[in-house]
């Protein structure tokens, strides 16, 4: 019995000889051990062997290509699910069809990535408008603004901030889901009958700045035009010493207005904590 024992552990030490254990492997591969059992409990790379007594794992040369497989195939961007099916049929035509996929989903993302970085460019630029001195932020003036797109969606009564709240991420949810080409802005509409009544917070209209589309129920078009115009800079509760100084603009300078009010929001909390900080764009359309 010592006999046959021993011929069973030279045996062993041979046939492990030309296998590499999880340590090595994960050595030489820049990979950690934990992936490596991970990928063996999905099935996607299993070991070559797995010793009955110890249960450490072993792994053919072989598979060293395999793995390069798996890895440059995961950098490509593609899921572990996705590998592993094409590993189940893994020939030239197989995966032909699947980096062709690969690569218009990456084309997808790439303009994605593009759409993305020009928002936070526009946004940084009204940040640095948000660093306006609040004397020139309380100033009125007239200018003209070009044609833009909103998406809208009505606030439901009593109009609080709480309803506003409420459109607003409802606004956001409706164009995260159809994918569309939103500013990360937004703002009220707050009909001019409420303002003279000095409503100044009941907004009937939440909206979303959002790149040339076609007009929908959802989608309007605001025109361009020329606007009274002030910044309001402070918490959204006191927006109406703002509102007063426009309309006190507006009339000392013979300027009829045309429009409700719209509210563009510059520096809100998606961007800073400090309700001081605010900066909101108030405008009506004159004339």
């Amino acid at each position: 019995m010592t006999i046959i024992k021993d011929i069973v552990t030279i045996l062993s030490r041979c046939i492990m000889e030309n296998y590499f254990s999880i340590g090595e492997l994960s050595k030489y591969q820049n990979i950690s051990k934990q992936t490596l059992i991970f990928y063996d409990k999905t099935g996607l790379f299993r070991p070559a062997y797995v010793d009955p007594n110890n249960g450490y794992r072993y792994y053919s040369a072989s598979q060293l290509d395999q793995l390069d497989t798996i890895l440059i195939l995961k950098k490509c961007g593609l899921s572990l699910q996705s590998i592993k099916e094409l590993l189940q049929d893994y020939t030239t035509g197989s995966s032909l069809k699947v980096l062709r996929r690969q690569v218009e989903v990456l084309d997808w993302e790439l303009e994605e990535l593009h759409l993305i970085r020009s928002r936070l460019f526009q946004r940084c630029a009204q940040l640095e408008k948000a660093s306006l001195s609040k004397e020139e932020a309380g100033t009125p003036r007239v200018e003209e603004i070009p044609a833009q797109y909103l998406l809208t969606r009505p606030v439901e009564p009593p109009y609080t901030l709480r309803e506003i709240s409420i459109a607003t991420k409802q606004c956001f949810a409706q164009s995260f889901q159809e994918g569309l080409p939103i500013f990360f802005q937004s703002g009220v509409i707050v009909p001019y009958q409420r303002i003279l009544a000095k409503n100044y917070t009941a907004a009937s209209f939440v909206f979303l700045p959002i790149e040339a589309a076609d007009t929908t129920e959802d989608i309007h078009r605001l025109p361009a035009g020329k606007c009274a115009t002030v910044y309001h800079r402070g918490d959204y509760l006191s927006i109406g010493s703002s509102y007063e100084k426009l309309l006190k603009f507006c009339k000392e300078n013979n300027l009829e207005i045309l429009s409700d009010s719209y509210e563009f929001c510059v520096n809100d909390y998606i961007t800073t904590g400090d309700e001081s900080e605010y900066l909101t764009k108030i405008l009506f359309y004159v004339k």
